[in-house]
């Protein structure tokens, strides 16, 4: 099994040393969860402060805001969005904050598709398990920051440039890890469906009894069907999801034989001290998670 890269020490070093700013000044900027804060971040470099709405563990889909987010929403001259019906609480938090600026969406030019659920056709939101979607967020990024701040437009160019070429390189090696693996054994099941972009992208197949937006409930009948599937398809193991509550999963588990195969991130970063701080960290830890356990199916 071939895990992996990280960059040396010095590596980052050097990329954090060419990213410094050639002005002092910063601009404030609001990203809605932690996954596009961090590749905002990444773009803007120490031109921007971001601030994160849902922060590191938090569910994008179901989140609370607080007086403290619109005063911030009010005060950044730019808020970025993923969009494609992710943040269903944002409307209500811009209304309160009083803002008249539209946020930026990320994910616009992004090849979206679409999930039955409950009868109805709904856009999966999920754009950044696939990371040449990522690469498009980049794009949109840049030109937004660009026509925020003009005067740094050449530096928001070349660290989007620095950040392509990382993430490239990244999607390269888990198409190779995950490629080490047999394709009958390439099956996962998971709380919700976050992982439909990664799936399609890497080659995998995730099952889930909640749909794309943790907000909806499984029925029983879900639940039933869900079992039998597992059963019929012979997938053997389980991930739970950092952000997520874990009960039902766990119990189609025990229901199913299926083994648990640790902690996922699909829809937030961990805290610094975890192992998914970056949206690269992300991404690596879970085509790593992955693809040990459908090696060892």
């Amino acid at each position: 099994m071939t895990h992996l890269f990280r960059p040396t020490l010095s590596a980052l070093a050097i990329t954090v040393a060419t990213i410094g700013a050639a002005h002092a000044d910063t601009i404030n900027v609001v990203a809605s969860f932690s996954v596009l804060g961090d590749v905002v971040k990444n773009v803007g470099g120490a031109h921007v402060t971001v601030r994160n709405l849902v922060p590191a563990n938090g569910d994008p889909h179901d989140y609370s805001p607080t007086p403290e987010d619109a005063k911030a929403l009010k005060a950044a001259p730019v808020t970025f969005l993923s969009g494609e019906g992710l943040e269903t609480w944002f409307k209500r938090l811009a209304k309160a904050s009083g803002t008249d600026k539209e946020p930026v969406i990320v994910s616009e030019g992004i090849k979206t598709h679409m999930f039955d659920e409950d009868g109805k056709q709904v856009t999966d939101p999920h754009v950044w398990n696939s990371i040449p979607n990522v690469m498009i967020w980049v794009d949109n990024i840049e030109m937004a920051l660009a026509s925020a701040d003009p005067a740094d437009a050449t530096d928001f160019k070349a660290n989007a440039a620095r950040y392509k070429d990382q993430l490239r390189a990244l999607d390269g090696k888990i198409r190779e890890e995950i490629g080490e693996t047999s394709t009958g054994k390439r099956q996962i099941l998971t709380s919700h469906d976050a992982f439909g972009y990664f799936g399609e992208a890497y080659g995998v197949t995730f099952l889930a009894p909640q749909g794309v937006s943790t907000e909806t409930e499984a029925s029983a009948a879900d639940v039933a069907r869900m079992i039998d599937q597992i059963k019929a398809d012979g997938v053997k193991t389980y991930f739970v999801e950092n952000s997520n509550d874990p009960r039902l999963v766990k119990q189609i588990a025990e229901a199913t034989g299926a083994q648990p195969g640790g902690e996922l991130y699909p829809e937030s970063l961990s805290g610094s001290d975890g192992p998914a701080p970056t949206y690269l960290d992300l991404m690596r830890y879970n085509a790593d998670q992955i693809a040990t356990a459908i090696s060892q199916k």
